[in-house]
């Protein structure tokens, strides 16, 4: 059997490590490794090629991908999708990795629909918004990524009598703002989940501000769209000069740490021995609770996430 890996989306630390895995596995079970480049893009284009062991020596330790990734708008048309059943069919490929999202993973779900392609996709996006699966690969990176900045920023707080807002990725989940929030000791924790409601704080943090208190750190989702108005809140309202810092898409890079290494490595051989195990697999591999599964890309793309409860509880914990 032939199989191929393919970066999909966004990238996520530790898809180089799971890239990586997928070879040297490869060969150790006698299978041929390819690689397609440049997502779903690269797919339609033939950008594939047979993978040696030199393609992936020393790519573990660093964030990204080496295969690059896109997002592909003429993947929508079967015309394409015909395009790149062929050009897998020439290689001999009939089992894909897929290292995305539940957009890619949807995409491969139509695909191998219409064509002998049998698929698992692997959960990878920093912002662990994926329904069915507690982990998301590249999400401990990201979060080690924003500790380190808010430390800094921290430092820099406690000098000066002002109020820090880091905005953090997250799409519609707030997944990297609340952990963020528990681990750095913020004071304001916004996220898409729960409605932002300042006067439930505000007077605390104004009677703290009055006894001495001379910095805030306020942690703000993306998807909560709030940031200017945690912002206003803070310089009007609380009194504190207040400066933002956007971290943006430093937030997706960064070397794999040791966690996302080793999830990469049980992503992958598990999504690889399922591939050979069923002749038309089209599932994700899943950890919950400790445990590896594979679930229907059904429950996957056709349920939105749902934040744990407690983590939303948390954010009271900051009333």
């Amino acid at each position: 059997m032939a199989m191929a890996i393919i970066c999909s989306g966004g990238d996520a630390p530790g898809m180089n490590p799971a890239i990586k895995k997928f070879v040297d596995y490869a060969f150790k079970l006698g299978e041929k490794p390819y690689f397609i480049y440049d997502g779903l893009e690269g797919l339609i284009d033939n950008k594939i090629k047979e993978a040696t062991h030199h393609d992936v020596a020393g790519i573990v330790h660093i964030g990204g991908t080496i295969l690059r990734s896109s997002r592909s708008k003429r993947f929508f048309d079967p015309a394409f999708r015909k395009q790149a059943f062929d050009n897998l069919n020439a290689h001999g490929i009939n089992g894909v990795i897929v290292l995305g999202g539940d957009g890619s993973f949807r995409a491969f779900e139509v695909f191998s629909s219409e064509y002998p392609i049998s698929f698992v996709g692997v959960p990878s996006t920093i912002d662990n918004d994926i329904n069915g699966t507690q982990y998301c690969l590249g999400v401990d990176t990201s979060l080690n990524v924003i500790r380190d900045a808010l430390d800094k920023i921290r430092d820099t707080a406690a000098s000066f009598n002002r109020a820090f807002l880091v905005e953090v990725m997250g799409r519609d989940c707030g997944y990297l703002a609340v952990v963020s929030a528990m681990i750095s000791g913020a004071e304001v924790c916004v996220i898409p989940e729960v409605p932002f409601e300042p006067q439930r704080i505000e007077a605390r943090l104004k009677d703290e501000v009055a006894h001495g208190r001379n910095y805030i750190l306020a942690i703000v989702s993306e998807g909560a769209k709030k940031t200017r108005e945690v912002f206003d809140w803070l310089q009007d309202n609380i009194g504190l000069e207040t400066r933002v810092s956007i971290l943006g898409h430093i937030q997706r890079g960064g070397n794999p740490t040791v966690y996302d290494r080793l999830m990469a490595f049980e992503f992958v051989v598990r999504g690889m021995d399922y591939l050979r195990q069923n002749a038309h697999a089209n599932k994700v591999v899943v950890f919950n609770n400790g445990e590896y599964s594979f679930i229907d890309i059904k429950e996957v793309a056709g349920k939105r996430y749902q934040l744990p409860q407690h983590y939303i509880d948390a954010i009271s914990y900051l009333d």
